[in-house]
């Protein structure tokens, strides 16, 4: 059973005199397709909406109605995505800690510290900060993340998929499904899709 995040994080930091936390987290490092996309969050500690956890276990309703909830409450959020070409330049890590700094540095309100989902502090971050491996369901600051970058994601694959129907973008939100891989294989690769991620039947034989 899935234990609900907390604010344990957080309150140790300001414990320590540090007055803005900032949870940082990622969506989309495994699809063929679309941009990594990745969100900054600091709640309010007095306002924090109930429900937050790991955007991976709510339902698809609940994400939109808890992001709403966070950018109406928190005290500050900022989204970034790193493009397909930044992937396919820097690889996924390089991309999604590149986008990481961006997201801090993208807040109005600038954090003290940062709490980031994951195993890697980026670099070149504007404020210290401590990485939390499965963050997002031990923080809530990092599950508020998540959740706002998966249902902005979400909302861009989608779009993508009005301009390219054939790859079934708002169903697979970029991922290799079968019938995504086969959309690939008969149609080729679109701008959006991500060449360092090709399925092998893309691939030029050796």
């Amino acid at each position: 059973m899935n234990q609900a995040p907390d604010f344990a994080f957080e309150r140790e930091r300001f414990s320590r005199g540090t007055r803005w936390v900032a949870g940082v987290d990622e969506v989309g490092r495994g699809p063929l397709a679309g941009p990594v996309g990745v969100a900054a969050v600091i709640l309010d500690p007095d306002n924090i909406p109930e429900g937050l956890n790991d955007s991976k276990v709510l339902t698809a309703e609940r994400r939109v109605a808890l992001s709403q909830s966070i950018l109406d409450s928190a005290l500050g959020v900022a989204i970034v995505f790193g493009s397909v070409a930044e992937i396919d330049a820097f690889n996924i890590r390089g991309a999604t800690l590149r986008a990481m700094a961006r997201a801090l540095g993208a807040l109005a309100l600038r954090p003290d510290f940062a709490l980031i989902d994951g195993r890697d502090v980026p670099e070149g971050l504007s404020c210290p900060a401590r990485a939390i491996v499965d963050g997002d369901a031990l923080c809530l600051s990092i599950a508020a993340a998540s959740i706002v970058a998966k249902v902005a994601r979400d909302a861009l694959m989608a779009r993508l998929g009005e301009r390219h129907p054939e790859y079934g973008f708002a169903r697979n939100a970029g991922y290799g499904t079968r019938a995504h891989i086969e959309a690939l294989v008969r149609f080729g690769p679109t701008p959006h899709h991500r060449r360092s991620f090709q399925p092998k039947a893309l691939r030029p034989a050796d």
